[in-house]
């Protein structure tokens, strides 16, 4: 016998209340972009290798260890995307976007990682992303982050809280990496095996290790220095959060190793998921376009996890079906397809009884739980029996009084 294939490990297929929860975070995702103005954008799942290799650097665990990357047969190399924000800035350049700069952009969709599946991570996830290409301006910053905040607010998510930081512009940040790489050389023999590989090619991620090795170091590394335009712009951001009504909490050690990020970096984080808290993550990239080959262009976005969202929301109200057509003479079924479509081409949801035992057709539409119920038969004279029983607060006057009806299938 023929073995059942079975599906990739770290991914999932959904059905009944995990595709309604699924579906329902992309929806309230869906109405508030509309609310900020963030236009809907389609971007390739695949993209040449250079676009991430170039961004988020050879040596990161994404593109050394967890890349789906292949040739393809013209010998290029093709990866499935691991995150948005690369493709999109690649499609700022290629594909002529900066004409309408500043771009508030926003999309969702499947992204692919080889990586441990646990939790709420999968190797096939999905994200939804926001991005704001082109302003340089503080308040871009503020109203992702308003975005992000009303998003979980329009999810009914509570115990959700905004870490805060900054990265400093990049006379600040330089500054600053060069005494971290120092105070933490002095301690390297004591560091766990991965920061001490992150101190020759990413010290800035030491700070938010969570090996217990690590934190003395990361708790006692010294702060940032601010210059005078790194601390107006930070400021001008929490003023703006304050103006807005979103609460946040400075959180120092908040980084993002990457040399293209600069000001404010951020995480909206909950206590429901374990160690995967992180529901919304993201920051300024002003360099990240410049390894791409354009032109100095400041940005600033962030992605969620569809799923994690997911389970922390309650579940949706089932979808009810609004009206049942049930067949109880079998020469009914051409007038059972009619009334299907004028009740369709009303708005309405609509699904048919044609089949099994007669006597129990009734019966099985009502388990559907529909409003209305149109039974379709034979009168004893001859000719079609239309009945509808109004169960629900719907009525069908509008859409089936005073029609014709086909007569009987002949038999």
């Amino acid at each position: 016998m023929t073995q059942t294939p079975q599906p990739v490990r770290g991914t999932q297929s959904l059905i009944g209340e995990e595709a309604d929860r699924f579906h329902a975070v992309v929806a309230a995702f869906d109405r508030v972009r509309r609310l900020y103005g963030f236009k809907r954008v389609e971007m390739p799942v695949i993209e040449p290798t250079a676009v991430f290799a170039r961004t988020m650097g050879e040596t990161t665990d994404v593109v050394s260890k967890e890349m789906y990357s292949f040739e393809d047969r013209s010998g290029d190399s093709i990866t499935l995307r691991p995150e948005f924000t690369a493709g999109i800035c690649r499609a700022y350049l290629s594909e002529g976007w900066q004409r309408f700069a500043p771009l508030k952009v926003a999309t969702h969709g499947p992204a692919f990682r080889y990586e441990r599946p646990q939790k709420g991570r999968f190797r096939q996830f999905h994200q939804l992303d926001a991005e704001v290409i082109g302003s340089a301006e503080p308040a871009a910053d503020v109203e992702l982050l308003a975005f992000g905040a009303q998003l979980l607010e329009e999810l009914g998510l509570s115990g959700v809280r905004l870490k805060l930081n900054t990265l400093g512009d990049a006379a600040s940040r330089d500054a600053w990496r060069a005494q971290l790489v120092e105070h933490f050389s002095a301690h390297r023999a004591e560091l766990s095996e991965d920061s001490q590989a992150r101190l020759d090619k990413n010290p800035l991620r030491i700070l938010d290790s969570k090996d217990p090795r690590d934190r003395p170091f990361a708790d006692s590394a010294p702060p940032m220095v601010l210059s005078a335009e790194a601390e107006d712009f930070f400021g001008q951001v929490r003023s703006g959060l304050d103006a807005a009504g979103v609460a946040y909490e400075i959180a120092p050690h908040l980084v993002r190793g990457l040399d293209y990020y600069r000001h404010t970096a951020f995480e909206f984080v909950t206590d429901q998921l374990g160690a995967q808290g992180t529901v919304i993550a993201g920051g300024r990239y002003d360099g990240l376009i410049e390894q791409l080959g354009g032109p100095h262009t400041p940005a600033v976005g962030w992605a969620a996890g569809i799923e994690r969202l997911a389970m922390l929301i309650d579940a949706p109200e089932a979808e009810k079906l609004d009206v049942a057509v049930v067949v109880e003479d079998d020469r009914a079924r051409t007038a059972a397809w009619f009334a299907l479509g004028l009740v369709r081409k009303a708005g309405l949801s609509a699904e048919v009884v044609s089949t099994g035992s007669i006597r129990k057709r009734y019966d099985r539409a009502l388990k559907k739980g529909p409003s209305v119920i149109v039974v379709l038969g034979k009168l004893d004279r001859g000719g079609l029996s239309v009945g509808i029983r109004e169960l629900g607060p719907l009525t069908l006057v509008d859409v089936l009084g005073g029609v014709k009806w086909p007569s009987l299938d002949e038999s």
